[in-house]
């Protein structure tokens, strides 16, 4: 396959991915493993309690996301007008999956995010219902509001991030279930590591710099902003920011690139790539006040945290200058800005489990399915997926590993309770977030023009 056109990028050599591709391969990894294995139940009689729990409140956006199809549900039409923008397609029938590919995507994304909806399946047998959607496996969100202001039909695209401006619908991203190609096990597994890590170090001993280490050739002018903000002779902005070769780490062992061991400062700063970054979850895994630099895209979970609750928010205008004043503010009130570090590993700690992910696709495929105006059926060119033809398909032992490390089971509850629609609560939470920044940045001119 070749890779996605609006986003294109080199296919390893080999590519084991891609030999999905292959006609034999298919033959015995979808075909054999699938066909002959063990048929998915299709009656969920293994829970044994009701769900007691409310999902977490940023579950809210679910609705919000779907909204553009909410008064007129999702035609086939549609569905089929989004495929110009998507690497694949994912069908859901009677508790088994099947999926078309269009175009190859960034290791390993489409197989993990295959493998993620599998667990779904796994975890709650016969509870998913019958879905058909496009997604794409690329960075950035391609359904334009402007694009279609005048029309009728708005294509319904899942993808990992989404935009103000867009109509792209967030979705858990592949490096929950692992991304071997960067030697990172599954968010299950890391976020342990990291929260264990986080208290060797008390916030008080460390040191009273912000750090960033991460890769700023990705097309992002904020992170080649960022390199400005170093130490120099003229200048202490406050931070320690460091570029990650991948390359240089992978021969080395990645012993550079542990992340469990970079939380030994008080302050972590979060900028996009290309365009949203997987790795905000484990910077705010550290129980370090976290600098974010305005984003302009957002995840399924993001939207759940609160500037100065959670984390500072920075300038992206004004980069250098900023960090240094929530450094400097900080380092006279650590009290408070340690409280929100705490509180945003608190948030990743209790609101972003594992088992609220799969809850929170299981919502989302629920809801989406709602809108459907026809009933899924499986298409001729589609391939039936399992978990042995994903283990099959691909001949990284790494890749297998963290695969069957996020093996799911079960689940002997049902999913949290989705809370109704309330459009005041998005209204008042945008709102409140909007003006406390705000209010930071005039904190900030304040302090400059003394």
């Amino acid at each position: 396959m070749k890779p996605t056109p609006w986003h294109p990028f080199d296919l390893p050599e080999p590519d084991s991915w891609t030999r999905i591709s292959r006609f034999p391969t298919i033959i015995k990894c979808s075909y054999l493993s699938c066909l002959y294995g063990t048929r998915p139940s299709t009656v969920f009689n293994q829970i044994h309690s009701n769900s007691t729990s409310t999902c977490p409140s940023y579950f809210q956006w679910i609705y919000e996301d779907l909204s553009p199809w909410r008064q007129k549900g999702i035609t086939r039409e549609q569905l089929q007008s989004a495929q110009e923008h998507a690497a694949f397609r994912v069908i859901i029938v009677k508790g088994r999956l099947y999926t078309e590919f269009y175009y190859a995507c960034v290791l390993p994304r489409a197989f993990f995010t295959l493998w993620g909806l599998l667990q779904l399946l796994e975890r709650y047998p016969g509870m998913v219902p019958d879905v058909d959607l496009m997604f794409d496996c690329m960075d950035r969100p391609s359904v334009r509001k402007a694009h279609y202001k005048h029309m009728h039909i708005s294509p319904p695209l899942f993808r990992y991030c989404g935009h103000k401006e867009a109509y792209d619908i967030p979705f858990p991203d592949w490096s929950f279930w692992g991304w071997p190609q960067i030697n990172l096990p599954p968010w299950s597994t890391e976020a342990e590591n990291i929260f264990k890590a986080s208290k060797f170090v008390k916030w008080e001993d460390r040191k009273r710099s912000a750090y960033w280490k991460g890769n700023p050739d990705v097309g992002s002018a904020v992170r080649q902003n960022l390199l400005l903000c170093n130490k120099t002779d003229v200048n202490d902005w406050g931070a320690e920011i460091y570029r990650q070769d991948w390359w240089s780490e992978s021969l080395g062992g990645y012993r550079n690139s542990e992340l469990s061991q970079q939380c030994k400062h008080r302050y972590k700063i979060y900028t996009e790539g290309h365009a949203w970054s997987v790795s905000f979850k484990y910077i705010m895994a550290c129980d370090s006040t976290v600098l974010v630099a305005l984003p302009t895209y957002y995840e399924f979970f993001s939207r759940g945290l609160m500037p100065m609750a959670h984390y500072w928010p920075v300038r992206k205008d004004k980069l250098c200058s900023s960090i240094k004043y929530a450094v400097n503010w900080g380092n006279e009130h650590t009290e408070k800005v340690k409280a929100m570090g705490s509180a945003g590993q608190e948030f990743m700690w209790r609101n972003l489990t594992m088992d609220f992910v799969y809850d929170y696709m299981f919502h989302l495929l629920t809801e989406y399915a709602k809108l459907q105006k026809f009933i899924p059926v499986i298409p001729e060119t589609a391939q039936l997926l399992c978990k042995n033809a994903i283990l099959c398909f691909t001949d990284d032992p790494r890749s297998k590993e963290y695969l069957k490390m996020s093996e799911a089971r079960v689940s002997s509850s049902p999913p949290c309770i989705l809370p109704p629609f309330d459009t005041k609560f998005i209204n008042e939470f945008q709102q409140v977030a909007e003006n406390v920044t705000q209010r930071i940045w005039m904190m900030e001119d304040s302090a400059q023009e003394k």
